[in-house]
């Protein structure tokens, strides 16, 4: 199959090393359609991040489930149960995935699957409300999270099999910063529109183009490139998935890890107490929705390609430099609204926290996410994805009892013990052997 020609010559553009046309890591035959397959990915998970964005449920579903009436105890669970839901099972998904030659179809099988369940979700706002509404939500959002499991392990192999080393991290950040340009547009939007007056109307067909956008994302990510790869296990899930457990007792490394990405966990999980915080000083007009979205996205614009760039150097430094910003602008946050009152009403200091913090969490990610890939390979990398993944998925159902004790504690303080937590996952960050 003959390449284009404009994706090699913008393949070698961004990644503009002496050895951009290297294939470490990956076999020669994928290698010849690395420049199709790069760009491949970026857009179908460029898609899936502004569908993301525009159903997120820090902002939005709590925006629209509160439009609907839905108890306040169900809107708590929203977040650790989408974040949760994706990971717990990824030990046992893994065990299936392992038997399959060509793992892109998994994705595609699972993007298709979120796209329904949002689409579900925007029809559960549309028609209904109250207590059923919000029971609705929960149980599209459960197969949302779930199937977003199946993607999670499936894209991570994927991008181990056709992206070099060294490229990975370069192919994230550029990612981000398409997105976050996509994403700036719809904040924009979503301030126009609220200063205009949005409904539950506006908000539930602003959810139905989210779930387009998986069903776009599954189609693109169906002509990647994906030669046949090593196959085992998977005889029986259960098994396998206890057996595949014991790794976080035998490899020190991996272990280590696993520590400290549970303590980077502060960066995701401290941005809704900022949006909590602005509603409590600023009030809960609905533009203040569409400004967030809009610093977030901001935020990915700015820092994701040099993210990239460091992570694929070192993405321990990446881990680490990031979650060090999370947890001093906590810290700092906490100090300011505590000793200078007046400061509290400031309408500039919400989002240019919320702006910092996305710029954090964005280097968080990526750097771990890039660390994990280049720990090993083959079904290694599969086993290592799936295992961290349904472990931080427990620690998350511990850690989303923050959310109720929120009403217990000060906002504030829970944005404290966060970010003390934090200090410590950087220092721990630091402590990891480099892996590039």
């Amino acid at each position: 199959m003959k390449k284009s020609i404009w994706t090699e010559q913008l393949y070698d553009f961004l990644n503009n090393e002496e050895d951009a046309r290297s294939c470490k890591d990956i076999d020669e035959n994928a290698c010849q359609y690395t420049p199709k397959n790069y760009f491949l990915i970026m857009f179908s998970n460029t898609l899936t991040k502004l569908g993301d964005t525009l159903s997120n449920p820090k902002t939005v579903l709590t925006w629209v489930m509160s439009y609907v009436n839905a108890p306040v105890y169900l809107i708590s669970f929203i977040v650790p149960i989408r974040e949760s839901g994706s990971m717990l099972p990824q030990i046992v998904i893994a065990s299936y995935i392992r038997t399959k030659e060509r793992r892109k179809w998994v994705y595609v099988i699972g993007s298709i699957l979120q796209s329904f369940s949002v689409m579900a979700i925007g029809m559960a706002t549309l028609y209904t409300s109250g207590v059923k509404a919000g029971w609705l939500i929960i149980t599209f959002l459960i197969v949302f999270s779930l199937s977003r499991g199946l993607c999670s392990v499936a894209s991570k192999d994927v991008l181990g099999k056709t992206i070099p080393k060294k490229k990975r991290g370069k192919l994230k950040g550029y990612t981000v910063t398409v997105s976050g340009v996509l994403v700036l547009a719809a904040g924009l939007f979503l301030m126009y529109q609220a200063r205009n007056g949005a409904d539950v109307t506006f908000y539930s067909y602003t959810i139905f183009f989210a779930s387009s956008m998986w069903l776009l994302s599954a189609i693109i990510y169906a002509f990647i490139e994906e030669f046949p790869g090593e196959t085992s296990g998977g005889e029986n899930a259960w098994k396998e998935a206890k057996a595949r457990i014991s790794i976080v007792k035998t490899d020190t490394s991996f272990r280590n890890f696993i520590i400290a990405r549970s303590l980077l966990l502060c960066s995701a999980l401290t941005a809704p107490f900022y949006v909590l915080l602005a509603q409590t000083y600023l009030g809960k007009e609905g533009y203040l929705l569409g400004l967030f979205i809009l610093v977030n996205g901001l935020a990915s614009i700015v820092s994701a390609p040099i993210w990239g760039r460091m992570a694929d150097v070192s993405s321990k430094k990446v881990m680490f430099i990031a979650s060090l910003i999370a947890s001093t602008l906590g810290i700092v946050m906490v100090v300011l609204i505590a000793s200078i009152p007046s400061l509290r009403n400031a309408f500039w200091l919400y989002p240019t926290a919320f702006f910092i913090l996305g710029i954090a969490h964005s280097g968080v990610r990526l750097g771990r996410k890039t660390y994990i890939v280049d720990m090993a390979g083959g079904n290694k990398r599969t086993d290592y994805v799936s295992v961290s993944n349904t472990i931080i998925g427990f620690i998350l159902l511990i850690t989303g009892g923050i959310s109720a004790a929120a009403s217990v504690i000060s906002t504030e303080g829970v944005i404290l013990i966060l970010s003390l937590l934090g200090v410590l996952g950087a220092y721990r960050s630091y402590r990891l052997p480099n892996v590039e």
